[in-house]
């Protein structure tokens, strides 16, 4: 809360933003559960031009994540892909999860197989 609370403060104030700004609260509001809100501030960081980072996506992915909201990490991962911020094992883990969570095997198959073909490297053990 206070991280938004202070986001909506420096935008009153017209500051300029930065991607460390959005990344903070983005993860903030990500930790606590606000998934709507981390996809809500990572869209405004793409029209004012910041750009998004591996840091930024990750966040957003693991909110999503966690609130079961698959759909939205799929697509995530997609933008991700689009605006051409390469992913990591972490970002395909969270999206995995995503889906594990809410029953969609089928789709973390999908995901696991892009993570596969991308040749990014999968965890050992």
């Amino acid at each position: 809360e206070k991280a938004l609370q202070m986001f909506g403060m420096m935008m009153q104030s017209r500051l300029e933003f930065n991607q460390i700004t959005f990344n903070s609260v983005i993860s903030a509001c990500g930790k606590s559960s606000k998934w709507q809100t981390t996809v809500k501030l990572l869209s405004v960081m793409l029209q004012v031009k910041v750009k998004a980072d591996i840091a930024t996506y990750s966040a957003a992915i693991s909110a999503c994540e966690k609130a079961r909201e698959w759909g939205k990490a799929l697509q995530l991962l997609s933008v991700m892909a689009w605006n051409e911020v390469e992913s990591n094992r972490i970002t395909f883990n969270a999206v995995m999860s995503a889906c594990e969570k809410a029953s969609r095997w089928q789709q973390a198959l999908q995901v696991l197989h892009v993570m596969v073909v991308s040749t990014v490297e999968m965890d050992k053990g």
